[in-house]
């Protein structure tokens, strides 16, 4: 496909796409108000309404929309392609993702079935109105969640990564022995540090950093309310008093008043109905945050923000570029009728052990549950949800695993092959990392100035690149141990560390 087909295509889906939306009704409202201005001439009409659309900032709030579209929709393919193929190209990835949707969804039904509690349930009214009462204080109740356990945890997901094999490629044919050592056996073109270099040419050591030195550059951009700026400046990270703006910028969280209706009528769902996965979401919530240090305060923002996040169809959008299929249950008593199937839970994400760490650094910058909500949301179905599918995306895990075992084997041979020597494969220590984007490992000042690079690079990759250079720093101590058990124990506390001198020195100090 030529790039002239290619942009219209793209175009005609972005319009498309804007075409019902909240802004265009407004921009349209607008419109037709202006009509009525001295200054708008029938003569030339067309091009002073386009002159006040801009003058009044509307022009702006479009291209901010147009910029959002952008990084959510696919790139648009070759016209005969099958929408699977959009998905995720890659035949083995496709089967690999849709086997372990089933073994999921399989471990949520029979534990619906062995505790005989129903996937969905109307609650009574007493219910929804003692729920309605403590809405703002959801922590301070203490359901029994002994007999639910979570559906699965990151190591079961990586343990089906590593099984991950292409059956059209001869990994004999690899001529290099390292590509052997890995745990991860995929062939993905994954970046190694000179074309990172290249393509994170703003975190070289001669740049200032906020989170190396603050005073670098605090020339806010928020004033234009320009999303693509807002980005380019996020990448040498945001300033705490500027971030929670920068951050809604860049995603175009606008918070209009239709999205805090949006998420009320999510809490009125919430209340009405009890859904089986609120439990795992109790349970999550219970089993991480609430333990954590940083994060524990804000147990109830947790409660509110994943079960209104579970029923919201909204989500179900980002299918259309996720290598995943919403999961799909049967009505009561119609098992196998595929016209009673209904997608469970209704955004169509199960969550498993950690899920709450994604909303969790978020409760920081954001303390009115809307905003904090539409923030999570448009982080999950832009980064989040590629970390626990299997696909062939550069920010997916499956690449990000990759790359991470490459830089390693690249930079640090000796230290790889002693770590696996003894039993200790680097991945196995790092994937519970970069599974949550270090979210409840690093100390939130420096998580936020990672997740800043996240949404300044629009990619996951620093991630990958973090974990390396975490194991490069402790590289002297990993080099002494003689077990996994103690390299676990030289990697179990990172929240002394700072993110951007790690990431600089590996970049741009590793010799080549």
């Amino acid at each position: 496909m030529d790039e002239g087909t290619e942009l219209s295509l793209t175009i005609a889906q972005i319009v498309q796409r804007l075409k019902g939306s909240h802004l265009h009704s407004q921009i349209e409202s607008q419109a037709k108000e202006c009509l009525h201005q001295p200054e708008i001439k029938l003569e030339s009409l067309k091009e002073d309404v386009r002159s006040f659309l801009k003058t009044s900032g509307w022009e702006k709030k479009l291209q901010n929309a147009v910029y959002r579209e952008l990084h959510v929709q696919l790139p648009p393919g070759h016209p005969a392609a099958p929408p699977e193929h959009l998905k995720e190209p890659l035949a083995y990835m496709r089967k690999a993702q849709g086997n372990w949707e089933k073994r999921v969804l399989k471990s949520l039904n029979s534990m619906s079935t062995e505790l005989g509690v129903p996937l969905a349930r109307m609650r009574p009214a007493v219910e929804q109105k003692e729920l309605t009462n403590k809405w703002n204080e959801m922590g301070t109740d203490e359901p029994d969640l002994s007999r639910f356990r979570p559906v699965y945890a990151p190591k079961d997901f990586l343990e089906v990564l590593i099984s991950l094999r292409n059956p059209n490629h001869d990994s004999s044919e690899d001529v290099n022995a390292r590509s052997h050592w890995g745990l991860i056996q995929v062939p993905l073109n994954v970046r190694d540090i000179p074309q990172l270099r290249q393509a994170y040419s703003e975190l070289n050591l001669t740049t200032g950093q906020l989170g190396i030195d603050d005073h670098a550059h605090i020339h806010p951009v928020i004033v234009d309310q320009d999303s693509a700026a807002a980005q380019q400046y996020s990448r040498q990270g945001c300033s705490t008093g500027l971030r929670a703006d920068l951050w809604a910028l860049i995603l175009n969280s606008t918070n209009q008043p239709p999205d805090v209706m949006h998420y009320e009528q999510l809490k009125a769902g919430v209340i009405q109905h009890d859904l089986l996965v609120d439990n795992l979401i109790y349970k999550d919530v219970k089993l991480t945050a609430s333990n954590d240090d940083y994060y524990f305060v804000f147990e109830d923002f947790l409660y509110q923000v994943l079960l209104c996040f579970s029923r919201d169809t909204a989500v179900l959008e980002h299918f259309k570029y996720n290598s995943a299929t919403p999961p799909k249950s049967y009505i009561l008593g119609k098992v196998g009728d595929e016209e009673c199937a209904v997608v469970y839970p209704p955004n169509g994400v199960i969550p498993f052990h950690g899920f709450s760490m994604y909303v969790a650094p978020l409760c920081f910058l954001y303390n009115e549950p809307s905003k904090l909500y539409s923030v999570f949301r448009e982080m999950y179905i832009r980064y989040f949800f590629r970390l626990h599918s299997i696909s062939s995306s550069p920010s997916g895990i499956v690449s990000l695993c990759l790359q991470f075992e490459r830089l390693l084997q690249t930079h640090l041979p000796q230290l790889f092959y002693h770590l696996r020597q003894i039993g200790a494969q680097p991945l196995r220590i790092a994937f519970k990392w970069m599974v949550r984007a270090f979210s409840g490992y690093l100390s939130t000042d420096q998580l936020l100035l990672l997740w800043d690079r996240i949404l300044g690079y629009d990619s996951l990759e620093v991630v990958a690149v973090l974990a390396a250079a975490v194991f490069a720093f402790r590289a002297e101590n990993l080099m002494e141990v003689t077990s996994l058990a103690s390299a676990e124990a030289v990697l179990a506390d990172l929240s002394t560390l700072k993110v951007m001198p790690l990431i600089q020195i590996f970049l741009f100090a590793t010799a080549i």
